[in-house]
Formats: C-alpha cells, sequence, structure tokens
C-alpha cells in the first residue's frame, strides 16, 4: 500500500470544477496583482479569523517581516521567539534587522513555555513571536500577560494554524497581527506562495497595505521605504475557493488525529510512541500529525520502504544552524528543543486518508518495534 505523507490531487480532484471556475474568471478579467478578487480574500479571511482586517502578501515569511516593519522593529532591538520551528520565523527577525533571542518550548505541545520569556527581556526587546506549530495554538493568555506587563507587541506565526483556536479565540487574532501562510501544503494551501496578516489595529492595517506595495498608496507617491510583497489575484481565487472548505478538511484531519489515537493503543507502543497532546482550551487543526518516536531516523527510512511519507519537522533547532553561530547558542541550550529535534516525526494526516491506510501506517509502525 502507498501512504502518502499529503495527497494534495485528491484534494484537487474533490473540487476542480470550483478552482478551474475560479482561475478561468481571472484569465478572463486579466488583472492579476491585488484587485477585487485579493480584496474579497481578505474580507473572508478577517471574518473568518475574527479580525477587523486582513492585508494580503507574497508568503508567510513576508507576512511576519511587514508586521516587524510596521512596528518599526529593526537594528538594535530583539525579538523573542523558539528555536524549534521552520527557519522562515527567526529568518524574518533577522532580515527585519533585528536579532532572534530564542526560548525553549513545551514538552507535550511543542510550543513557546511562557516560564522562559521574562529572563531573556532586556531593553532592547521589542515583540515576542510565539509559533502556532503543527495547528495548535501557543499559550497565549501567559504570553500576552507578559507583554502587556513588559510593554511588547505580540506577532502570531500562525503558518500552520489557520482555523485553529485558543478558549474560542481563532488564531490570527490572539496578538497584536496574525501571520498565515498559503504555501501550498498548508491546510489552506495556495497554488504557489502567499500569505496574510491579521490585525484589530486600523492605523496597522493601513501601514500594512502600504508597506506590502513599495511604502504607497497612491502610484509613485512613497510615504515608507516599503517592499514587493503583494498577493496575485489567481491565487486569491483559488484560496477563496477553498476556504469554503477548510472547516470540512480540519474535521477530517481531527477524526484522523482521533482513529490514530485508538489505533497506536491497541497496538500498546506507549513505550517506543509518545502521541500529540492538544492543550487544553485548544483547536487543534493538525497541520501535522506529530509524534515523538524511539530510533526516529530507522523507523522513517522502514517507513519509506513500505511506501509510507513521513517527515520531520525539524531536524536541527534553529540555535545549532550554522548561520546563527555568531549569536552564540550552545548544543544543551534548550535541551527540549534539541530532543524533540531528535524525535519528532510527523505521519500522514491529510482529511483525504482512508481508515485502511492509517491502519498500515500504524501495522508497519508496530511490525518496526516488533522486529527491532
Amino acid at each position: 500500500m502507498n501512504v502518502p505523507l499529503l495527497d494534495l490531487k485528491a484534494q484537487y480532484k474533490a473540487i476542480k470544477p470550483e478552482i478551474m471556475a475560479a482561475i478561468e474568471a481571472v484569465c478572463d478579467e486579466q488583472g492579476f496583482i491585488l484587485g477585487p478578487r485579493v480584496l474579497e480574500l481578505e474580507q473572508a479571511v478577517a471574518k473568518y479569523v475574527g479580525a477587523s482586517h486582513a492585508i494580503g502578501c507574497a508568503s508567510g515569511s513576508d507576512a511576519l517581516l511587514l508586521s516587524m516593519m510596521a512596528m518599526e522593529i529593526g537594528h538594535g532591538h530583539e525579538v523573542i521567539t523558539v528555536s524549534f520551528t521552520f527557519f522562515a520565523t527567526a529568518g524574518s527577525i533577522s532580515e527585519s534587522g533585528a536579532r532572534p533571542v530564542f526560548v525553549d518550548v513545551q514538552p507535550d505541545t511543542f510550543n513557546m513555555d511562557p516560564a522562559k520569556i521574562e529572563a531573556k527581556i532586556t531593553p532592547r526587546t521589542r515583540a515576542i513571536m510565539p509559533v502556532h506549530l503543527f495547528g495548535q495554538c501557543a499559550d497565549m493568555e501567559a504570553i500576552n500577560a507578559i507583554a502587556k506587563r513588559r510593554n511588547l507587541t505580540v506577532i502570531e506565526d500562525a503558518c500552520q494554524a489557520v482555523g485553529s483556536s485558543r478558549n474560542g479565540v481563532k488564531a490570527g487574532v490572539l496578538g497584536d497581527t496574525g501571520c498565515f501562510s498559503f504555501f501550498p501544503t498548508k491546510n489552506l494551501g495556495g497554488f504557489g506562495d502567499g500569505g496574510m496578516i491579521t490585525t484589530r489595529a486600523a492605523p496597522l492595517s493601513e501601514k500594512l497595505m502600504m508597506l506590502r506595495v513599495h511604502g504607497s498608496k497612491i502610484r509613485y507617491v512613497h510615504e515608507l521605504p516599503g517592499i514587493n510583497s503583494r498577493l496575485d489575484a489567481l491565487q486569491a481565487a483559488v484560496l477563496r475557493v477553498k476556504l469554503n472548505h477548510l472547516d470540512k478538511w480540519a474535521e477530517g484531519r481531527q477524526r484522523n488525529a482521533r482513529r490514530y489515537e485508538q489505533l497506536f493503543a491497541d497496538a500498546k507502543l506507549s513505550e517506543r510512541i509518545t502521541l500529540p497532546r492538544t492543550d487544553k482550551g485548544n483547536v487543534h487543526v493538525y497541520n501535522q500529525f506529530t509524534i515523538r518516536a524511539h530510533r526516529r531516523d530507522d523507523l522513517r527510512t522502514y517507513l519509506k520502504e513500505k511506501g509510507i511519507g513521513s517527515e520531520t519537522y525539524y531536524p536541527i533547532p534553529l540555535h545549532l544552524q550554522s548561520c546563527y553561530r555568531e549569536l552564540g547558542y550552545k548544543k544543551g541550550d534548550f535541551p527540549i528543543s534539541e530532543r524533540a529535534a531528535e524525535e519528532v516525526l510527523s505521519l500522514p494526516v491529510y482529511a483525504e486518508l482512508t481508515e485502511d491506510q492509517q491502519a498500515y501506517v500504524v501495522r508497519t509502525i508496530a511490525d518496526f518495534y516488533r522486529h527491532a
């Protein structure tokens, strides 16, 4: 049996007529940059997450960068974030000119540990950037309380968490800005790169809209030194169609996560496998279903041999990446992140996954440990 990590073809097949009609309409209109298609998506996403404003941009990475630009975070400043995340989180901080300051994560959710934040705050700290990793929100009540007390802004890296929520509030409105990625593998994925920023602050929204088009409201009149980070109309049209299906797909992922829990319980693998845990108050949308696995790398090789896709998100924590050597971190500084990097493995969980495929995944994992 073949079980890919993600089957975008299956998703596309189910909505192909809608997608092709939307693409054809944009082609007939011949308007490809920003415009009414992007505005329609922005309004729909803002309504979906409960924000007052949404600003489309070229990628999730740019959403993070633009947020810092709008908040005038740059050279001489520091932004506190996590080491166990995709590179763009810290990379956007570096690109702004600021310095990323890492803290460790919680061992069960892989999200920022609020208890580690205060010790990292200095007079240069301007913001906290929590990551809602793998599809569930960080402990935003604790993080926001620290930020309010220390007069810091909060930029949510919600690139993996569209549709997730915490205590009834959706990701994207739990901080000063929420940053989303529409990379094709995301739960809400386009046909290329794309991103969006959400906020409840009108002045911040106006500034972000200028910054994404070279700092201008009026053509050739530049009020700010902005960048070129516009969302394409074709991407917006595709995403607008997909947004209507997002909750249904999330429900499919949640159903598959529950099935994994039962299958792994039946297989009695608790000594070798640790399943993901959903924090109290969170609605987890499972952008990834990430386990901790004994002999992770050997298991992944075995799964590949048996036709099962998997991925390691992420094998090297950011504080140990060569590009951040100058920050002075060393192995052992963030033990929970380092251990996670050695143990995590993401399994197929997409909505179209069948019961037979899931059973095969768990049976194959059980076979590996039985013969290990």
